[in-house]
């Protein structure tokens, strides 16, 4: 392949791969949701630039091959001839089909052993990983009940070779699971709660997310099952202790754009409408309804000891400095983005449907107003980069009422079965960090006066693309948490209306008391 070929491959595969990772050696060395790219086609070469907060690498590629959603590359490592295998991988999961399947069928194995040694008065019901696309369990789960006498439990466990995304994920089927079972045995059965089985430390995401679940409408209980060691242990939901979030000091907006003035006025001599977004005091993100294509930061001034601001510019995990050698791939970029990220725009280029949520949410923080007429139009953080979740760490939109109260956000611009735990996971580290005073004190909210109150919590998606386990899932969130799904319209991105509201009070347990008593 010539080196032309190599950068077009290369490129064309990354464009469509922004939570990809790249594999070299047999580990995992970045990920493409938080690390950075650049190809570079100079000298007859095409070299493959990665780079994060840990690790920088070069690398010549001088093969590529593209094959089920996994792009192989032979690539020269500097001062090596040999070359050597990299593999940049859609699917984080890179276990063939039969390993998959083998490790789930032997983790089911286990799975009852335990629970047969563990609760010795208790029947095992047969356990399964049967997909029930209908009810939307896959295969990755594994699913039971335990009985005793007139009474039982959900069992839902996931084995330790899964990613930590699935069991991350755990939680939201086992409600679902819970629920099912319920009514399965309705007359027959009280099935009183859940029990979560999750591999050993890795279990804090679900725990803090199990402990604002309503102890009312069932006992939730939470094992670590170590396979290795054949050890279970369950841990204790009400105690959250110190949960793993760290809040940053919110940047002088004001004296950000002062200092970056110079990349300000570039940027928008070619795009006049484009976003302006403070990342932090040394950093700016350039963005066209929520896409960003370019960022401003200070770097060091070559033989001084000055900072310097520079434009980066790419989309996704793409970024290359902006230079005089590429100047005219800069503006191309700008007015590709330009002329397709707007309403009318060519629907099938990837420029219009990358990001949705981001256009989403560019448009709501701009009129939160129309969301609720508590919410206060004038106040409002998006991408507070400050919560650290699991694989997310951004929260959507933190916004306050007119009465002081804060307000979490989550926008879903497709249908997501997750909608409504991770909100809840975002609203619990915002509760958490405003108990403890630190909002203001780092900085958010000036002048204002916080309610002691907790948050109120808001999910948005379009009315259409609504998951149908939502209003399941929303019936075991505690009481205690103020929350409303919007149901916006489906044409959100000509500006956006809501079509229908939901709320807390509207969701009764009536259901679960009533399940109870048939029993």
């Amino acid at each position: 392949m010539t080196p032309e070929t190599l950068v077009y491959t290369v490129e064309d595969f990354l464009a469509g791969s922004r939570d990809a990772v790249v594999v070299e050696d047999g580990a995992v060395a970045f990920d493409l949701a938080q690390a950075k790219y650049a190809i570079l086609g100079e000298h007859n070469k095409c070299l493959l630039h990665l780079w994060s907060a840990e690790r920088n690498v070069v690398r010549r590629v001088v093969e590529a091959d593209v094959k089920y959603d996994v792009l192989r590359l032979a690539v020269q490592r500097l001062g090596q001839s040999r070359p050597t295998k990299l593999e940049i991988c859609r699917e984080r999961d890179r276990r063939t089909p039969t390993a998959r399947r083998a490790a789930r069928a032997a983790y089911q194995r286990m799975l009852q052993r335990v629970l047969q040694r563990r609760f010795p008065g208790f029947t095992v019901a047969r356990l399964s990983t049967a997909v029930d696309l209908e009810r939307s369990f896959g295969p990755i789960y594994t699913r039971g009940l335990l009985r005793l006498g007139q009474t039982g439990f959900a069992v839902l466990g996931v084995n330790c070779q899964e990613t930590q995304a699935s069991i991350d994920a755990a939680l939201t089927f086992g409600i679902l699971w819970l629920d099912n079972c319920r009514l399965a045995q309705a007359g027959k059965l009280v099935v009183e709660g859940l029990k979560l089985f999750l591999p050993a430390a890795s279990s804090a995401l679900a725990r803090e997310r199990m402990a604002h679940l309503n102890r009312a409408a069932a006992k939730w209980q939470l094992y670590e099952f170590d396979e290795r060691a054949d050890e279970l242990k369950e841990l204790d939901i009400t105690d959250r202790g110190n949960i793993a979030t760290r809040l940053v000091h919110s940047a002088d907006e004001s004296a950000t754009r002062e200092r970056f003035a110079a990349p300000i006025m570039r940027i928008r001599e070619l795009m006049p409408e484009a976003e302006v977004a403070v990342l932090s005091p040394g950093e700016l993100a350039f963005r066209c309804h929520g896409l960003e294509f370019a960022r401003a930061r200070l770097a060091q001034e070559p033989g001084s000891f000055h900072s310097v601001p520079e434009i980066v510019f790419g989309v996704g995990a793409e970024e290359r400095v902006l230079c005089a050698e590429n100047a005219a791939a800069f503006q191309q970029l700008v007015r590709s983005v330009g002329e397709v990220r707007h309403p009318e725009g060519p629907r099938d280029h990837p420029l219009w449907r990358l990001h949705p949520e981001r256009w989403l949410e560019s448009l709501v923080i701009t009129d939160l107003a129309a969301m609720d007429e508590r919410l206060c139009p004038d106040c409002q953080y998006s991408q507070v980069p400050a919560f650290s979740a699991s694989d997310r760490a951004m929260i959507d939109v933190l916004s306050v009422t007119r009465g002081g109260r804060l307000a979490v956000v989550e926008l879903k611009a497709d249908e997501d079965i997750h909608l409504p735990l991770q909100g809840l996971d975002y609203w619990s580290r915002v509760a958490w960090h405003h108990a403890r005073g630190e909002f203001q004190r780092f900085g958010y909210f000036p002048g204002r006066e916080l309610s002691s109150a907790d948050p109120l919590l808001f999910l948005v998606a379009p009315a259409l693309h609504v998951h149908p386990a939502t209003d399941t899932l929303l019936r075991y969130i505690s009481p205690e948490i103020e929350w409303a799904l919007l149901g916006i319209d489906e044409r959100w991105r000509a500006g956006v209306r809501v079509v229908f509201r939901k709320r807390a009070h509207d969701v009764s347990p009536q259901r679960h008391r009533d399940t109870e008593k048939t029993a």
